[in-house]
């Protein structure tokens, strides 16, 4: 693997420090010196990149990653698609994600058993281009909620393990550790647009909730939940859930929880889908009259607010949208780092931290990954703009002039601005 300097840069370090000009070296995966303008590394047989002004940061962390949800127009069309097929679908989207300039993807739940695996150890093994990724098991859920389609005289499929009770719940959670995944997902409240379980409710079990716990301790594995009500929140605070996606509807009495336990657990509000809900899939049913009366613009502005005091207080909060429908797609996730700005309130150095220094965090690798800094690995974008004036430009790939992973250049800037070999 050639070394390589990167100079001429704007850097955005992401350690929340103000950019600054400069450059970069790499050595094989790893960043080697990084220089301020007027210290200039020394060229000795590196490949040398001309930035042109252009603002080099980390590579990117979608925190709520479904790769194998195939921009679906129903949860339905996950078990109609066959699973030749959903592979293929799966491995297409991480590497959309890619080139999106997420370089990471934390996953928040495979569509089916063993999908996002297959492509998760393809990537590793260096069969497929793509990012580096930590998969989830499907959705482990209670009958009537959140991700079962089952009907008496009908089966019917889609991303949800149904479980019921203790042993339910710890055989699914073991055998998926068996397949393995990185995460077990377990879904204990429900969601405002389900005909049962709504947004408030916790469906699960306080045993049921500490059989995967078990588990996921156990095997070593992460653990997630699909937790939008206070009392699920509650319940994924006291049995050591490290990832709760939405936490929208909570009280006093959770978000004091969650500030305590900050520097423990992580929130991905996942605002992508409830904005999209809200305001861009009427032709597809989800008429304004519908997420009216479902509740779904009402728990966006509630979850707003509960997620900037939750900033406030020093909460992590990441982005990661639940995309993968057909009106919240895959490849647009980096909307939700403008979601934070404008919904949340969030700086635009806030919030491009959350996708980068508090990835790196999620991911398990906060002292190698996520930031611009000697000795991290080279997972790095360089974006025509200022993404600090401007966040909105991190969701148009045509302003990514390169994406780097482990050393080796994805999207290589070629000829534009400039690039050349020099040797001593």
């Amino acid at each position: 693997m050639a070394n390589t300097i990167i100079t001429n840069a704007r850097i955005l370090d992401c350690t929340g420090a103000d950019p600054f000009a400069g450059e970069i070296e790499i050595q094989g995966n790893r960043i080697k010196t990084v220089a301020r303008d007027g210290n200039a590394i020394t060229r000795t047989d590196h490949e040398v990149v001309d930035a042109g002004g252009a603002t080099l940061m980390p590579g990117m962390v979608e925190a709520h990653a479904h790769p194998s949800f195939h921009n679906i127009t129903s949860f339905e069309d996950i078990g109609d698609t066959p699973p030749e097929e959903h592979t293929l679908w799966t491995a297409h989207y991480a590497k959309v994600l890619f080139e999106q300039g997420f370089t990471s993807l934390f996953g928040a739940a495979s569509a089916r058993p063993r999908v996002e695996v297959a492509v998760r150890d393809f990537i590793n093994n260096g069969i497929i281009a793509g990012p580096r990724m930590l998969v989830a098991s499907p959705e482990l859920t209670p009958t009537g909620n959140l991700g079962d389609c089952g009907r008496r005289h009908q089966h019917r499929s889609t991303f949800g393990l149904v479980c019921d009770g203790y042993d339910e719940y710890l055989k699914a959670a073991r055998e998926c550790a068996r397949d393995g995944v990185d995460t077990l997902k377990i879904n204990p409240s429900g969601d405002q647009l389900m005909p049962l379980g709504k947004a408030t409710d916790t469906v699960m079990t306080e045993q049921e909730v500490a059989a995967v716990a078990h588990v996921a301790h156990s095997y070593g594995r992460r653990f997630a939940a699909h937790a939008r009500s206070a009392g699920s929140v509650k319940l994924c605070v006291k049995y050591g859930v490290d990832v709760i996606y939405h936490a929208t509807m909570i009280d006093e009495e959770a978000m004091d929880l969650l500030e305590a336990h900050k520097d423990e657990v992580f929130v991905a509000p996942t605002l992508g889908v409830t904005y999209a809900a809200t305001y861009e899939a009427a032709e597809y049913g989800l008429t304004p009259e519908v997420v009216e009366a479902a509740g779904v613009k009402n728990e966006l502005e509630i979850g707003a607010r509960n997620m900037a005091e939750l900033h406030k207080r020093g909460v992590r909060i990441l982005p990661g949208g639940d995309y993968g429908l057909i009106w919240n797609p895959n490849g647009t996730d980096a909307r939700d780092i403008e979601h934070f700005v404008k919904l949340i309130g969030m700086s635009s150095m806030d919030a491009i931290l959350s996708a980068t220094k508090l990835g790196g965090q999620i991911m398990g690798m906060g002292g190698e990954l996520g930031q611009v800094k000697e000795g991290f690995l080279a997972d790095l974008l360089l974006v025509d703009g200022d993404p600090l004036k401007d966040v909105a430009i991190l969701q148009d790939k045509n302003k990514l002039l390169m994406i780097m992973k482990d050393g080796v250049m994805f999207k290589d800037p070629g000829a534009t601005p400039h690039r050349q070999s020099q040797a001593a």
